[in-house]
């Protein structure tokens, strides 16, 4: 989350040349190793310092395995998890069970911190915050588990105060840097943001203090018989609930009950704080956060290039005649082999050329420095051969029967649906047979699973299918702001459950007269409790998450917020406040615009050059295959793809090549991807150009260099 991040690593250009063997015609494995390291963070950004050593890249490989990463995201979401189980706990443990597991997270942590001080050169290392921060919360989780444990035996009550910091663990661990750039996106808008909530405060406190000047001496009562809007701080709070539109129009009735003139000022109120200030939140997170995160797509866009040219000049080799160097295609087949294996052999020769567009055998440094991207863009690879049933028993294979099985198999989702709710229909049978079964809970989601069939009537309007299609692109990238919000709730939850557990209880007994009042005389004949929330507490990380989402929603919060205040002290409004200013305002705000942004460049732009160069080769290779073979519609996107174009369509197939292509809709195999197509049009010329002159770099980012061994 710290400001060097945002150029983290990016080499220096002129560090190519001290790499090992570069130049040499003979390469080593361990020069593959190394370009397939470049190549493969130039592919998913990783932006990480590492030694060039052999036993290093060893390292770094291991590091990079996506068992240890799976592994590492287990013990974080056990590590979060905890707090289920710790008190206020929704399935009590022994602390000494919770403790042991939360030992076990932190080793985890420890071993994974340590390995990546094994990968990269011991100053980068210490001069890297988010390692100091991973650090700093592993000493103050063992510190705080220490004390608890300590007072605990002692019978002593305690707070566990480093659990706000277990999330803080998802972002800075060297995989969070989608979530650290969001964290970014949020803290460059700040100073923007301020302003204008500091003209928005002055607009909410002048008209508070009208409202008071205008009511307050007037006798006015609430509802609930109390006066009404004879306190300052109060009336801010209540103008404050306004603006999000939560308490209108109660908030007025009083004053319109009196004269009908009053409703002016709340007219007056609305247009300018609900309809100009929020509209203007919105514009300036929008074009904040626009233009901060194009700034650091292009550093993301030149520290990929210069990963290419790091793994250009280990392949690299002179031509005979001294002129530029080129990289052969023996070595370029046997780099792609390393990096991706999953591809099929067809599909690597025709990225070849692509970059190879002049069959020369080889290519230049333009032209691989492309390869990142190229095998960034999902092609599909379908085989044309007939199917072997087909030429063992062609007459069983053409028959009736078999070709309304393979349209079975070709529609998955339907089939899907149809036989599941077969299976659950004669379950439900059977246990009314069997054990006089009468609920209809099995027979419900039997119809539920019938109504996803109309996504079928969706998918055929084109109109539709290109909305539904476009949200599920950008879906990956939502999702990291779906962490973020986990982050931020999973901190509130924590200090929520330390300020206000037990202080509100809910009762399933209707006959218990504490239910009137949550269990808390201080409720009694409150809106909170004859609304019924007392289920909306903080008496575990449970029920402070569904109030934290009631919260976001916004409705009906200042009763949830009054009521906690009511519990414990009217400061303690301030909690409920914060977080509508961090969630509702700001990361919302910036939700909206990314959301804005990519839903845009989905629903609107074309496919891009790389993308149009590979689909013309394909053209060109008489390899495409026909649209109408493969409609790129809302139910293909959910269901996979039959890779054998030859079922049940001997006719049609006997004259196609073994293998054709397609790309994929212009899915992203990256969120980086994604960012870099948002802001393609935007970018500068020079951010795609390489060059060998570090001076050249424009930009307010400095340009360190990989250390080498």
């Amino acid at each position: 989350m710290s400001e060097p991040e945002k150029s983290e690593n990016i080499p220096d250009a002129s560090a190519g040349k001290e790499v090992p063997n570069g130049g040499n015609s003979a390469k080593s494995k361990e020069d593959f190793d190394l370009a397939a390291v470049y190549v493969s963070d130039a592919m998913y950004n990783r932006n990480i310092y590492f030694d060039t050593s052999p036993q290093a890249i060893r390292l770094y490989l291991l590091y990079n395995h996506w068992a240890l990463k799976v592994l590492l995201y287990v013990f974080i979401l056990v590590n979060l998890g905890l707090a289920i189980f710790e008190e206020p706990a929704v399935f009590p443990l022994p602390t000494w069970a919770t403790m042991l597991l939360e030992l076990l997270c932190v080793f985890v942590f420890t071993f994974r911190i340590v390995h990546y001080a094994k990968v990269i050169p011991r100053d980068k290392f210490w001069k890297d915050p988010k390692n100091i921060c991973i650090i700093v919360i592993l000493l103050l989780t063992l510190v705080d588990m220490i004390i608890y444990g300590a007072l605990r035996a002692a019978n002593c009550s305690i707070i566990r105060w480093s659990r706000v910091l277990r999330p803080l663990l998802l972002v800075n661990v060297t995989e969070g840097r989608q979530l650290r750039r969001a964290f970014r996106s949020i803290r460059n808008a700040l100073p923007q943001i301020f302003n204008v909530f500091l003209l928005f405060m002055f607009s909410l406190l002048m008209f508070s203090l009208m409202a008071l000047k205008l009511l307050g001496k007037r006798n006015l009562k609430t509802i609930e018989g109390l006066p009404y809007f004879n306190n300052y701080l109060e009336i801010v709070f209540d103008l404050y609930v306004l603006v999000t539109t939560a308490n209108s129009p109660d908030v007025m009735m009083p004053a319109y009950n009196s004269h009908s003139m009053f409703t002016l000022f709340f007219i007056v109120y609305i247009l300018i704080n609900t309809y100009i200030f929020m509209s203007v939140f919105l514009a300036v997170v929008y074009n904040n956060y626009k233009k901060y995160l194009k700034e650091e797509v292009r550093q993301l866009v030149r520290a990929k290039r210069h990963k290419m040219a790091r793994a250009f000049a280990v392949l690299q080799e002179q031509k005979e005649d001294g002129g530029q160097p080129m990289v052969t295609q023996a070595n370029w087949n046997q780099l792609v082999r390393q990096v991706r294996p999953d591809i099929s052999n067809g599909h690597r020769e025709l990225l070849w050329h692509v970059c190879d567009d002049k069959n020369h055998g080889f290519i230049g440094k333009g032209a691989f420095v492309q390869l990142a991207d190229l095998l960034n863009i999902e092609v599909i690879t379908l085989k044309s051969r007939p199917h072997p049933l087909q030429s063992l028993f062609p007459k069983i294979y053409q028959s009736a029967p078999s070709r309304l099985l393979c349209r079975m198999v070709q529609h998955r989702f339907d089939t899907l649906i149809v036989v599941t709710a077969l299976i659950a229909t004669i379950i439900n049978s059977a246990l009314k047979s069997l054990v006089r079964y009468t609920s209809r809970q099995i027979l419900d989601i039997v119809f539920i699973l019938r109504v996803l069939r109309l996504l079928r009537v969706v998918d055929g309007f084109k109109r539709f299918r290109a909305i539904i299609n476009t949200l599920i692109r950008i879906g990956p990238a939502i999702l990291t702001f779906g962490q973020l919000i986990i982050v931020v709730f999973y901190i509130f939850a924590m200090v929520g459950m330390e300020l206000f557990k037990h202080k509100v209880k809910f009762y399933e007994d209707s006959n218990d007269p504490a239910k009137a009042y949550c269990g808390n005389p201080l409720l009694n004949n409150t809106a909170f409790a004859q609304l019924n929330y007392c289920k909306n507490n903080f008496n575990n990380v449970v029920s402070s998450f569904i109030l934290l989402v009631e919260l976001t929603v916004v409705n009906q919060w200042h009763v949830l917020s009054s009521g906690f205040a009511t519990v414990t002290h009217v400061s303690a409004r301030i909690f409920f406040v914060i977080f509508h200013i961090l969630v509702v305002i700001i990361i919302v705000n910036i939700f909206v615009a990314f959301v804005l942004e990519a839903f845009f460049v989905e629903y609107s732009m074309d496919k891009n050059d790389l993308q149009t160069s590979l689909e013309k080769k394909i053209k060109e290779l008489e390899l495409a295959v026909a649209q109408e073979k493969l409609e790129d519609n809302l139910v293909n996107a959910m269901e996979t793809m039959d890779n054998d174009l030859g079922t049940g369509q001997t006719s049609t197939t006997a004259n196609l090549p073994n293998l054709m292509f397609k790309i994929a809709s212009k899915r992203y195999r990256t969120v980086d991807a994604l960012l870099q197509r948002m802001f393609e049009e935007d970018l500068d010329p020079e951010d795609f150009r390489e060059t060998d002159e570090p001076e050249a770099q424009t930009g307010s980012f400095p340009n360190p260099a990989f250390g080498s061994a």
